[in-house]
Formats: structure tokens, sequence, C-alpha cells
């Protein structure tokens, strides 16, 4: 992805970035029930790289199926590139685990820039103690095997009521993760600083004493000669 568009997208936050999508008609691109396992570590930015599962028959997802070196789930982990993140589809279905801390470490070494699941991760305290963005529903202990079969690999997958398609653009926070349509990344990137530019001006406002109103949003001609020279100021 752009390396400006990158660097941009590390400095602004899930909420901004809905908000700028929705001014575009984008109104569901924020992954539903999905919280990051360690939320001190910086954003989580790449493109998007999709694992789909579909539940498991029994007869086809034994226990004997990670034996195959071309398993979907285990070439996932292997083909992920650096700086992408990882996707899966898990139906948002939390009962059995997505993955472990054995493949979330190998991401992490691989370089893989973070890991989504709509279901759920085992090992999750391991997880969160890893330097690799990780972002689920909540802890499940059973095995994938039990209720999830791996299928596709990089395929446009539903993650957490947000449609997804290898090379979008995720960006992980504090608060969640929201998806950006890879066509429009750049243009939304640089709206987001230029929001997150102005939002910081009005928090530092409002944090001294003064109204919302007329402020937020600058209805006031006041509010944008004062943003203006803030902005200056602090070479924003």
């Amino acid at each position: 992805m752009n390396p400006t568009t990158q660097q941009q997208l590390m400095t602004v936050s899930t909420a901004t970035l809905c908000t700028a999508l929705f001014k575009r008609g984008l109104k569901n691109q924020f992954i539903q029930d999905v919280r990051p396992l360690n939320p001190g570590l910086p954003n989580m930015v790449g493109p998007a790289f999709t694992l789909r599962y579909i539940p498991a028959r029994e007869d086809l997802n034994t226990i004997a199926v990670f034996q195959d070196r071309q398993h979907p789930q285990r070439q996932a982990v292997e083909q992920c590139p650096p700086g992408a993140v990882l996707l899966m589809d898990s139906r948002k279905d939390a009962r059995a685990a997505s993955a472990g801390s054995i493949l979330v470490s190998r991401l992490m070494v691989r370089g893989v820039a973070g890991v989504v699941t709509d279901g759920g991760f085992r090992d999750s305290p391991e997880i969160a103690r890893l330097s690799i963005p990780a972002y689920h529903s909540r802890p499940s202990a059973p095995t994938n095997l039990t209720l999830h079969q791996a299928l596709d690999i990089n395929v446009p997958i539903g993650c957490g009521d947000v449609a997804v398609w290898p090379g979008d653009i995720v960006v992980g926070d504090a608060e969640g993760v929201i998806v950006i349509p890879a066509g429009i990344a750049d243009e939304v990137a640089a709206e987001a600083v230029e929001m997150t530019a102005f939002e910081d001006f009005v928090t530092e406002q409002v944090l001294a004493g003064r109204s919302i109103l007329g402020l937020y949003p600058p209805t006031e001609e006041q509010s944008r000669t004062d943003f203006a020279a803030w902005r200056a100021a602090r070479n924003r």
C-alpha cells in the first residue's frame, strides 16, 4: 500500500475513519463485536488477506487433516504477506477457536501486520502478550476443527457483518477494526488526518471550558479563525 497512506492511518482513530467513510455513503465498515487482545499496541494497518471457514463436517474435518501440508489454515498463515492483515471469516461463531498462539506467533515472526477473526482465539492470554495486534470476539479454548472447516484463502469474505475483499485496507485501534475499500484509501486517510487535527483542537478548547455551540461543527467564523491559528502554532 501507499507508504504515506499507511503512516497517516497509523495516526487516526477508527471512529474518525467511520465518519470519513460515512461521508462517502459507506455506513457498515466497522467490524462488529471484535475487540483487541492488547489495546495498548499501536494502530494495526495493512491490506487484507483473507481466510474463510465454513461449518465443520465431521467426516471431512478430523484431527488428521492437520497432517496435510496444504491445509488452508496452515497455508494462510504461511502465505499471508508481510505487512498484510489476516482476516478470518469464522461466521461470528466463537464456540471454537479460529487459531491459537502458535499460529499467531508464526504470523508475527513473518512480519504480518495483524490478525482478526469474528470468532475467538484459543491461548488468548499468550496472544495478548505478543507484539502483533490481534482482534477477536472472545476467548475460545476448543480447537477450530470441532466447529470450523477452513476452506478458501484470499477470497471475498464477511467478517463481523462487513464485506471484505482481498487488498482492502484494514485499520485497527483500541476500539476495534474498520475496513476501507482499497480504491479510496488514500483520500480517506488524508481526510482523516485533517479531521483528527480539528478534533484535537476542539478537545483542547472544550477542556478549557468552551461551548461546543458554534465550535463543533465550526459554524462560527471565529471558530475557523481560531483553528487556523492553532494549526499554525503547532505546525499541523
